[in-house]
């Protein structure tokens, strides 16, 4: 069986299997959403940022993206910032990075081409700015590791930065910032940083080391 018709069956399964638990589940999805938790992420195939946090639909709106980079000429993710903040209201912005991240990888590698390597110069200044801790690290494992950690940190302040974020700070509303990383070898998510209305970006440090 040809694999996309695996994913329309498991599917009805999924459909199924809500419904024998919850019969009005779905007309009860047509009246809207009311997230808590906008989650920017990797588009990693093996990130799954519902399945990791078993957040059911309606709970969570996400926007992946290769390393999990803010940039401000992304006019998709900044549309997604936007509605999340003015019109959903959500209390949480989760950027979450993942070790053995191919974009992580290949900033530190080079020989990217095309969009793909456009893409990857918000990471590539990340590698510049950290370039002494980077090239302090003993292998190629954890250089890369470190990396993805000072990407979170540097991707947080950048959404920190943001005409939304700081629109929405200077109005009163609550919003915090969190920087996480999420470890594929045991599937747990480890929380690094924080930032809030209070932070002085300034003054936000390198994170700590968190994969031990």
């Amino acid at each position: 069986m040809r694999q996309y018709k695996q994913l329309l069956l498991a599917n009805k399964a999924w459909a199924a299997e809500i419904i024998e638990e919850s019969a009005d589940f779905f007309q009860r999805q047509l009246v809207g959403q009311n997230p808590e938790f906008l989650w920017i992420g990797c588009s990693d195939s093996r990130v799954g940022p519902e399945q990791m946090t078993m957040t059911p639909p309606g709970n969570m709106f996400i926007h992946r993206n290769i390393a999990n980079l803010v940039n401000d000429d992304d006019m998709n993710l900044m549309s997604v910032l936007q509605y999340a903040i003015d019109v959903l209201g959500v209390r949480h912005i989760i950027i979450c990075g993942h070790y053995a991240c191919g974009g992580i990888r290949a900033t530190l590698d080079g020989g990217t081409t095309g969009p793909v390597d456009d893409w990857l110069s918000t990471a590539r200044c990340v590698l510049h700015d950290h370039a002494d801790e980077i090239d302090a690290q003993p292998d190629r494992e954890q250089k890369v590791n470190r990396l993805v950690e000072v990407n979170v940190r540097d991707q947080l302040v950048r959404l920190a930065r943001t005409k939304t974020i700081q629109g929405a700070f200077a109005r009163g509303q609550e919003v915090l910032l969190h920087g996480w990383v999420y470890d594929i070898r045991d599937g747990l998510i480890k929380p690094m940083m924080e930032i809030d209305s209070a932070t002085v970006l300034e003054e936000v440090g390198r994170p700590d080391k968190v994969l031990v």
